[in-house]
């Protein structure tokens, strides 16, 4: 494991060298003249720091590395576009969420033209990607789970209703308390419910807003219902998707285009047949139809959430429904090993396209 620096002044003497070294390559120019046009745009510090990793990527890259594959289209582009156009390695990358929704349009064009071809894992994503490419090598591959490590729950789910204070329903949620969560409007939807309903509700992950979260749950006076897990294994996360009744995440898009693609989190859920109540954003919609495998409402919609809650939770039969139907969708469409295999054939396509392109010349 390499790591690169995080901040240049605190490795100078590496950045240095590394500059030295790589000036000195035919690339080296070109790359200079791209870093000119992106300043002009984005006049930030981060832009210099990026050039600054990509060099000492370059000086001191494995003699027999062929080829760069970088995880989010924004900062990790960035570094991996100057590496190219520096050391002339072929690239490519993978995009996910918050990296295309935050990121400026140029940016994604100027990066999509170079990088041999990119894949995201959600269509509103690939869409978005697609329309700023003219290459056509925006590919979709949605995640998939390794599902030995989420096997099937074979048990029934108890039918509570919420009608007995003696066993409430159980509401999970796995998400870190960050905005784009969406955590603040869950707990007001959770508040609003009917004062017959009886539930408790757990949630799993860290974040810096859960001080806020509980402040909020304390003056909704709903705190003694909200256990607070923080971060868990997979393990325990797993049992609570085996023991809770209803999974709820309320997603949002943030003032900065921040938002979830397709939280892993509901995949999983669904996984083990748990009905699940979320928002109509992004690629969520992707896997799920609102009252045919799950149900959506709007975001930040308090009102609609909380209808939702209580519609899922008064009707137990309802509730098993959609949680077996999406369980169904998740093994026969999420399976990480078709991920595995789309990647794969970009990859063995594009060796073999850069083979030959070495035989011919």
């Amino acid at each position: 494991m390499r790591y690169l620096p995080e901040y240049l002044h605190q490795e100078p003497v590496r950045v240095i060298k590394a500059l030295i070294a790589t000036s000195r390559l035919p690339g080296f120019k070109n790359a200079v003249q791209a870093l000119v046009e992106d300043f002009k745009k984005d006049r930030s510090r981060n832009r210099l720091r990026r050039f600054g990793q990509a060099a000492v990527l370059v000086a001191e890259w494995p003699r027999d590395a062929g080829w760069l594959h970088v995880h989010f289209i924004h900062t990790p582009a960035a570094v991996a576009r100057y590496a190219s156009q520096i050391g002339g390695t072929p690239w490519t990358v993978s995009a996910h969420a918050k990296d295309i929704w935050t990121s400026e349009a140029w940016d994604l064009a100027d990066k999509l033209k170079e990088a041999r071809w990119a894949v995201t894992c959600t269509r509103a994503g690939y869409e978005h990607l697609a329309s700023l490419s003219d290459r056509a090598n925006v590919h979709l591959s949605y995640h998939g789970l390794d599902l030995d490590r989420f096997p099937p729950f074979l048990q029934d789910r108890t039918p509570r209703d919420g009608s007995d204070a003696a066993d409430p329903i159980r509401l999970v949620s796995v998400g870190r308390a960050v905005k784009k969560k969406g955590y603040d409007v869950l707990l007001a939807a959770l508040a609003r419910l009917p004062s017959d309903i009886a539930w408790s509700f757990t949630h799993i992950g860290g974040g810096d807003g859960l001080k806020a979260l509980k402040a909020q749950a304390e003056a909704l006076g709903i705190a003694g219902r909200i256990t607070w897990k923080g971060a868990l294994d997979q393990r325990e996360v797993l049992e609570h998707y085996r023991t809770s009744d209803l999974f709820a995440l309320a997603c949002r898009i943030t003032a900065d285009g921040d938002r979830d693609g397709l939280p892993n989190v509901l995949v999983e859920a669904s996984s083990q047949a748990l009905p699940i109540v979320s928002t109509d954003i992004s690629g969520i919609g992707e896997l799920f139809r609102n009252e045919e495998n799950g149900l959506l409402v709007s975001p930040d919609n308090t009102e609609e959430l909380t209808a939702a809650l209580e519609k899922a939770i008064r009707n137990p039969a309802f509730r098993r429904k959609l949680g077996k139907t999406a369980e169904q969708k998740v093994r026969t469409q999420f399976d990480y090993h078709s991920s595995i295999a789309d990647l794969q054939r970009l990859f063995s396509q594009s060796f073999a396209e850069e083979d030959a392109g070495k035989r011919d010349d």
